[in-house]
């Protein structure tokens, strides 16, 4: 796998995706595609910060689940801002 494959790439959801298991379903889905990095609820209760590393066909995949969400949610929009992939992270968590 070629470094291009890899990137780095900050998300935030704005909607109603704070108290509706948000957080558990980000990192089930970026588990799945074997991304690193973490989920946060932001101050405001408003948006959900995401901050993902990996292959960029997962981390497009993980970008499409959030723009989707969990049942509960109800997602008004996806900011995404890409950077270069730093290695950083070794895992996926949750942070509160």
């Amino acid at each position: 796998m070629g470094s291009s494959d890899l990137a780095s790439v900050q998300a935030t959801v704005y909607g109603y995706v704070q108290g509706v298991f948000f957080r558990t379903f980000v990192y089930r889905q970026a588990e799945e595609l074997g991304l690193a990095g973490y989920v946060r609820n932001l101050p405001g209760g408003e948006a959900v910060e995401v901050v993902a590393e990996g292959e960029k066909k997962q981390l497009e995949k993980l970008i499409s689940h959030l723009k989707v969400g969990p049942p509960a949610a109800r997602v008004e929009r996806v900011v995404t801002n890409w950077a270069e992939y730093t290695g950083s992270y070794s895992e996926f968590s949750i942070r509160y």
